[in-house]
């Protein structure tokens, strides 16, 4: 079993001039779940090498007992450091693939053709696709094979206008997820703000937040059992 994560390059948070990147927990939470469920993992980046953390998600605050165990591990360590470039990947290698957010996707991903094509590659082959928090917004230009909004019509979720309130910077990002997937004619809801929801349609799953992050990777390990045993 491959799975292929795809992680962020941006490291700007608009005009503000503080940094942003990748969410630690929305990348170590899925890769334990996946590295014991026996999956090979490769990282992915749009300019690979070590793709950039987002600082705050590495406050005391927002640690979990996966994150101090990534950060602690040589091995995950040293695949974040040589991430692939995201424009060398060829999807027919992997059976899944995970986004985890933060905010920098909704800079860079979120408009790059690699990661359009990765999506709607893996999905029109039959395979799962999943993404949590941000990552959801990288949604925007993917499309169904007629040209349509890949998540029109289809139930979804992601971080919430709420959340993205309470963490101040609804005036800094380039879009709100919530109201990117509505636009796109997109099922959106919601749970509890920080807490753990999770949304699947077919091959198809979004995670609301960073609680969402393991729910999400464990619901993408059941679509690949379901996906075996067909």
């Amino acid at each position: 079993m491959n799975v292929l994560v795809v992680l962020t390059s941006h490291d700007e948070l608009g005009t503000t001039g503080r940094k942003t990147g990748f969410w630690l927990e929305e990348l170590a939470a899925p890769y334990y779940r996946l590295k014991q469920a026996g999956a090979a993992i490769t990282l992915a980046s749009p300019k690979g090498g070590r793709p950039p953390l987002d600082p705050k998600s590495n406050e005391p605050g927002s640690q979990t007992d996966d994150t101090r165990r990534f950060e602690a591990d040589a091995e995950a360590s040293a695949a974040l450091d040589s991430t692939v470039v995201l424009s060398t990947v060829d999807p027919a290698d992997y059976d899944a693939v995970f986004y985890p957010g933060g905010h920098g996707p909704l800079w860079d991903l979120a408009e790059d053709g690699d990661s359009r094509a990765i999506i709607e590659t893996t999905l029109r082959s039959g395979k799962p696709v999943a993404l949590v928090c941000h990552a959801p917004g990288v949604l925007r230009h993917v499309t169904n094979e007629d040209g349509s909004p890949l998540v029109q019509g289809r139930p979804v979720t992601g971080f919430a206008n709420t959340e993205e309130e309470g963490v101040g910077l609804t005036e800094v990002v380039p879009f709100l997820v919530e109201d990117e997937l509505k636009a796109n004619g997109g099922v959106y809801s919601k749970g509890a703000d920080w807490a753990s929801y999770v949304v699947r349609d077919g091959l198809l799953i979004t995670g609301q937040n960073p609680a969402s992050s393991a729910e999400a990777a464990d619901v993408l390990l059941a679509v690949l059992d379901e996906l075996a045993t067909a």
